[in-house]
């Protein structure tokens, strides 16, 4: 199986995301999931890499930028994301999905994926959930399934 890590990643993200946990603590069981399901250990452990350092950046994130302020992609970012794919991360921080803390993460993250492709809208949906259901800010359950709704819906957020 010819996978990349956003493939690994999708595949824990969606095996793992609604038990109560995060993720289990135990990474050998993790580990052999995936191998059953045909994932190379290369590209295990890059994933596993990628998720560290989502706790990292969860760390080391800053807190202290504006909520008016516009983000402007620096040129290697520019090139890592689709052009409709950064349309999309503008949409979720003006709509209230993202804070500029959370989006700065997703960024980070999607920087992170050590591939030279782009990272187009799909791609970028997961990596935004991922974020979202790691991340420390504070979030009920029906607040992530709500924001769910609106990363994975084809029709646009209507919000009251």
């Amino acid at each position: 199986m010819k996978e990349g890590v956003i493939d690994v990643l999708m595949y824990i993200f969606s095996s793992y995301a609604d038990q109560d946990e995060n993720l289990p603590e135990d990474r050998d069981g993790i580990d052999a999931d995936l191998r059953a399901a045909g994932f190379n250990s290369l590209e295990i452990d890059k994933a596993f890499e990628w998720l560290d350092g989502l706790a990292e950046a969860e760390d080391s994130t800053g807190s202290d930028q504006s909520e008016s302020a516009t983000r402007i992609l620096a040129p290697e970012e520019s090139t890592r994301l689709a052009y409709n794919a950064h349309g999309f991360l503008l949409f979720l921080e003006q709509s209230g999905v993202l804070t500029p803390r959370l989006r700065e993460m997703v960024i980070n993250r999607v920087m992170a994926l050590e591939s030279d492709s782009e990272v187009d809208i799909e791609e970028l949906k997961w990596i935004v959930m991922m974020v979202l259901f790691n991340s420390s800010e504070e979030q009920d359950e029906n607040a992530l399934m709500h924001y769910e709704d609106i990363v994975f819906a084809d029709q646009p957020a209507v919000f009251h």
